[in-house]
């Protein structure tokens, strides 16, 4: 169980929940399969999949919770093709001319027949509660990702009071400050090789870096053009390495060979209890990455947060 990305949300006041809480209040939405007519459906899901029956996986004060969501696809051109033959056919059989509004009628009725057939996709999102630590981690790539799981998590609970965490100043600035030497890159943060400079001007470029030496010239050169770095590859303590973005999204996680060779000394044999094990590992290690992360970025702006 190692999440790929990260995604922080900080609970803006105290925030407190059992396992068993989270378990009843989830219960209510569990997922259930789209119907033959419905487009898309979601609902909590086991962690553990077929390992584990509970809505929540708690190790530590840590809950691991699992969102489900299927949706149906219709190709469209398929749906294109169905349209353009029925509205042809009316033409023909009438003798007069398809408009817009009747081919959205028609649209629909297409979509209603092709529904029961039509394959579905489903997509488990990962996320896990840590009410001791502040914060709720999902794991996704985008920031709508993470923010739906979010919104669907609050209407389970019925509130949830959480928001993306904001730092002292932009992280911009501090990519920027990072690599001209403007400011001083923190001891346990080492720099990778890739980068995103973006021109703040209204029509600027982009320049995107892969596989360099980020102090290298031909990087220095667009800073001093005024170009702003808004994404960076890092590696943090030697364990765990990933690219930041400006919105604070941790992507492409990668946890190091120190952490895989303390979960492959675990003597467990059985799926679930591996799973356990490097859940545990991992929530330990963001426990301290994502503190120290929004303190190398300048610090945390705590002033909307409600203390206890």
């Amino acid at each position: 169980m190692w999440f790929r990305n990260a995604r922080v949300f900080r609970f803006t006041k105290p925030f407190d929940i059992s396992a068993e809480e989270l378990e009843e209040k989830l219960q209510a939405d569990t997922f259930k399969p789209c119907g033959p007519q419905e487009t898309n459906r979601q609902g909590w899901v086991p962690p553990l999949g077929k390992h584990g029956e509970l809505l929540v996986h708690s190790a530590d004060g840590y809950h691991l919770i699992a969102l489900r969501k299927e949706e149906k696809i219709l190709p469209g051109a398929v749906v294109k093709e169905a349209v353009e033959e029925k509205a042809e056919a009316i033409e023909i059989d009438q003798g007069r001319k398809v408009r817009r509004k009747e081919k959205d009628e028609i649209k629909e009725q297409v979509m209603l027949e092709m529904l029961p057939q039509a394959f579905s996709k489903n997509r488990r999102s990962f996320a896990y509660l840590a009410p001791k630590d502040g914060v709720l981690v999902v794991d996704a790539g985008s920031a709508k990702q993470a923010e739906d799981l979010a919104s669907t998590l609050r209407k389970s609970l019925g509130s949830l009071p959480v928001r993306p965490p904001a730092v002292e100043q932009a992280p911009a600035f501090t990519f920027t400050g990072w690599l001209n030497e403007s400011i001083d890159i923190p001891g346990k943060v080492v720099l990778g090789n890739e980068c995103e400079l973006k021109d703040p001007s209204e029509d600027g470029g982009v320049v995107r870096c892969k596989g360099l030496d980020l102090k290298a010239d031909e990087i220095r050169s667009h800073l001093d053009a005024g170009m702003q770095v808004t994404k960076l590859s890092l590696t943090w303590d030697d364990n765990v390495s990933f690219v930041l973005d400006e919105e604070l999204g941790i992507k492409r996680l990668k946890f190091g060979e120190t952490l895989q060779e303390q979960l492959d000394d675990i003597d467990a044999d059985d799926a679930a209890a591996k799973f356990d094990a490097a859940f545990t590992l991992m929530t330990l290690e963001l426990s301290r990455l994502i503190p120290g992360l929004l303190e190398a970025m300048g610090g945390e702006d705590r002033s909307a947060i409600v203390e206890e």
